[in-house]
């Protein structure tokens, strides 16, 4: 038996669902979540008795394009899930921070109103000789349309009651309503919020206002670096190459904040505050992709958070806790707001 543990099971967990070599028992455990995909993507022919190719969700560039993708990774997220909800719940001590208040939160964008994102379509160029041969040589270019959002920044008032201090603020947005019209319990609202930034902030005594726009979250990395030019001063091998290539790893900034709708999709924007004496990883990052930490890590260092990925959305609530605003400390705050979809398209600048 293998125990999974309040403060490392779940990296017991990963190494049991994911590829590696760390795995408590391989020859049992196997390789569930890779063996998923290459299962799903010889299903149309599974003895290879057509020699049909495998399909798009066998391939790491391509997989998300393929439906039943969601469905195999909901199955894997929701036994990472049912460990969870094995572990302790947070107490108010463990969610608070003594003398801080967030007082007031909001998002504000250039010509949109305060607390409304704003999504639309943008047209975009590829170099795809980066990636293909192509006769003659020379670059060619793809237009492809995706997803865009208004920029926009977050307005956090904070009120700090002791002396200057530091604190990790944690910003998440998640549906307001289900798919009935009916608002969320917490048990089920929770497992649907989306991390959109984490930072650190200094905390003057009294009353503090944060500003932090959209493009520095560290959940994403620029538009630039997703579809660069692998050929431009890439490493021969060894650890820079791989360096080189974990550079690479970020969500998109472009695709932040998801579609909404054209009525305005109602959702709950949430900050929280939370103690830096808690969260504080003492390490050097120098010279690292460090941009994109929430979602990628940083390589060959710890996770640069001491707090679990998800927290404090990663455990059941505690006791007489059934909606989000009963969770809430008075180091959190939710605001409404609404995504706005408009359905234009903004074309690139023509190329001299």
């Amino acid at each position: 038996m293998q125990p999974l543990t309040e403060f490392g099971g779940i990296d017991v967990l990963g190494n049991m669902v994911e590829a590696s070599s760390l795995s408590p028992n391989p020859a049992y455990y196997g390789n569930w979540h890779n063996f998923g995909h290459a299962t799903l993507s010889v299903i149309h022919d599974p003895d290879l008795r057509h020699l049909e190719s495998f399909g798009v969700i066998g391939d790491p560039a391509t997989s998300m394009r393929d439906p039943v993708f969601y469905s195999l990774h909901a199955m894997v997220n929701d036994m990472f899930i049912e460990f969870k909800s094995t572990l302790p719940r947070y107490t108010v001590a463990q969610l608070g921070y003594d003398g801080v208040t967030v007082t007031k939160i909001s998002v504000q964008s250039q010509n949109s109103p305060e607390n409304q994102f704003s999504t639309f379509w943008q047209q975009s160029d590829v170099d795809m000789s980066r990636g293909l041969d192509f006769q003659p040589r020379g670059a060619v270019f793809v237009r492809f349309t995706h997803l865009q959002h208004q920029p926009f920044n977050y307005v956090i008032n904070v009120n700090n009651a002791g002396a200057a201090r530091q604190g990790t603020c944690r910003i998440f947005l998640g549906p307001k309503f289900d798919e009935r019209g009916n608002p969320w319990l917490f048990q089920d609202q929770r497992n649907l919020m989306v991390e959109m930034d984490r930072f650190i902030v200094n905390l003057s005594p009294g009353q503090n206002v944060i500003t932090r726009a959209s493009s520095s979250s560290a959940v994403t990395i620029p538009f630039e670096r997703t579809f660069r030019n692998v050929d431009v001063n890439r490493p021969t091998g060894g650890t820079a190459l791989e360096q080189f290539n974990f550079c690479g790893c970020g969500w998109p900034q472009h695709m932040l904040v998801f579609k909404g709708t054209p009525e305005g999709y109602p959702c709950h924007l949430f900050v929280m505050i939370s103690n830096i004496a808690d969260d504080r990883v003492n390490q050097n990052t120098e010279g690292q992709c460090n941009d994109a930490a929430v979602y990628c890590g940083i390589r060959d260092r710890l996770y640069p958070d001491r707090r679990s990925m998800g927290y404090p959305f990663d455990r059941s609530a505690r006791t007489g806790v059934t909606t989000l605003q009963q969770f809430l400390t008075p180091n959190m705050r939710v605001q409404d707001v609404t995504i706005r979809y408009q359905n234009r398209t903004i074309r690139p600048r023509a190329r001299s």
